[in-house]
């Protein structure tokens, strides 16, 4: 019989695995009801004496809220203010753009990180009146068949006055015909709604001035009830960024593109309508003065007029089955 096996050398003793570190969780953030978006961009003088007004008023009121403070790459210190100041405001928080994106990306993405459910928008030139800012709100609250609060200025203030107002008259009616809604002021900065009903349209807004035409535009279009209140409006603090020019032409272009996106009848049809039938007068005058005869623009114009009648359902039927109307 052979000798029972010896046991295996023992090995050299190893250090138990220390376990790893567990994250420390992080601190339960306080709910809020209220963000308020403010784009800031070269505004170093005047945005502290804006945040302390919007604090002052929004402390008064009760509500909980956050003051979402987004420097737009300014070129001055204004980024530098507001750290500064942040102490000072437990509920202002502050994000920080690498590059210039204008105010419509910033209304954008601080709607995208509002932990609100009621976003508001205005601006820190000191021209709106922000103490009024939890009125706005208040309208909300106690009317749930109200998805947006305008507030409608009930004066001119701005650079280049004698162009503007009615510059921003034709605009304004334009739109009102498109979306068979009386509108009292198209573009004001201050503004409160529902950020889960605005949520679908963010992606529309473009970067620039027309972002608050959008978000009003989407809201009438898709039948969410916008009412107004009237404010007044102060000369803005510092240098205006609006360039007449060219802010001008991007409102009407962004008006026609909201109509156009969601319902193309109203921009497509008449003309096309109107085409039809003056070409079908036409075709009698040239078979009354030329009998059997069809002069070419004839042609031409009851075709076009076809045309975009066609386009204009076709457009139509894509808005339809695209499921966000």
């Amino acid at each position: 019989m052979s000798p029972p096996a010896s046991p295996p050398p023992a090995s050299p003793s190893r250090p138990a695995a220390e376990p790893a570190p567990v994250p420390a969780p992080e601190p339960a953030r306080e709910p809020v009801h209220v963000t308020i978006v403010l784009p800031c961009y070269n505004e170093q003088d005047h945005v502290i004496d804006e945040v302390e007004r919007i604090c002052a008023a929004m402390d008064g009121s009760g509500k909980t809220y956050e003051l979402l403070a987004v420097d737009d790459c300014s070129t001055d210190a204004t980024l530098a203010k507001l750290e500064e100041a942040a102490p000072r405001f437990p509920h202002m928080r502050i994000m920080a753009f690498q590059h210039n994106s204008g105010s419509g990306t910033v209304r954008r993405i601080g709607s995208q990180q509002a932990r609100g459910e009621i976003v508001v928008w205005t601006d820190a030139d000191m021209s709106y009146p922000n103490d009024r800012i939890p009125e706005l709100v208040e309208l909300l609250d106690t009317d749930p068949s109200v998805d947006q609060v305008v507030g409608a200025r009930t004066s001119e203030e701005g650079t280049h006055k004698a162009l503007r107002v009615p510059a921003k008259w034709f605009i304004r009616k334009v739109a009102e015909r498109l979306t068979n809604t009386r509108i009292p002021d198209l573009n004001s900065g201050l503004r409160a709604f529902r950020r889960e009903v605005s949520l679908p349209y963010l992606r529309l807004l473009p970067p620039g001035f027309s972002c608050v035409t959008t978000i009003t535009i989407a809201f009438l279009s898709n039948q969410h009830p916008v009412r107004y209140v009237p404010i007044d409006y102060a000369k803005r603090a510092g240098k205006s960024k609006f360039h007449f020019t060219k802010d001008a032409y991007r409102y009407i272009l962004q008006v026609l593109r909201m109509v156009m996106y969601f319902n193309p009848l109203k921009v497509l049809m008449p003309p096309a309508l109107w085409l039809i039938v003056i070409g079908l007068l036409k075709g009698v005058f040239d078979m009354v003065v030329h009998f059997g005869y069809f002069a070419n623009n004839t042609i031409m114009i009851f075709v076009t007029g076809l045309i975009i009648a066609s386009l204009a359902l076709l457009a139509d039927l894509i808005v339809r089955s695209r499921g966000d109307v």
